[in-house]
């Protein structure tokens, strides 16, 4: 119903800090339609090239400079994830992505008002690195 939503297209790429690729990225919207404060985010997985990445290795941010691991999310109200502005989701892992193509599965499921389960969206796409 929101996979529309999730997994913003050409926004897969590795990270760089300091001359060295730590992981890679994306963005998301969310799957709702008025903002949430982080810690109703239920859960995000990454699936890359069928391997299922640990929710440990996941980080996500709102503002691209503070960080939460999805553990530390839970419990984080004072950011909040806007309708219409992207969630980035970081995958913590060396060397990122190798060139070339790869499957990329985001899922994101978050909790809302009103609404008794979560309302979950699921996006795969190729995506190429250079």
């Amino acid at each position: 119903m929101f996979d529309n939503n999730v997994f913003k297209e050409n926004t897969c790429r590795n990270i760089v800090e300091n001359g060295k690729v730590i992981g890679y990225g994306m963005e998301t919207n969310i799957t709702y339609y008025r903002g949430i404060p982080l810690s109703m985010v239920e859960y995000i997985k990454v699936c890359a090239d069928g391997k299922e990445v640990s929710p440990e290795q996941i980080r996500i941010s709102v503002d691209q400079t503070d960080w939460f691991t999805l553990k530390e999310a839970e419990t984080v109200t004072s950011y909040k994830w806007e309708y219409g502005e992207p969630l980035y989701i970081r995958v913590e892992q060396e060397g990122g992505l190798c060139a070339g193509t790869h499957k990329v599965k985001l899922t994101v499921a978050t909790r809302t008002a009103y609404i008794p389960v979560p309302l979950e969206g699921i996006r795969e796409r190729d995506v190429t690195i250079a």
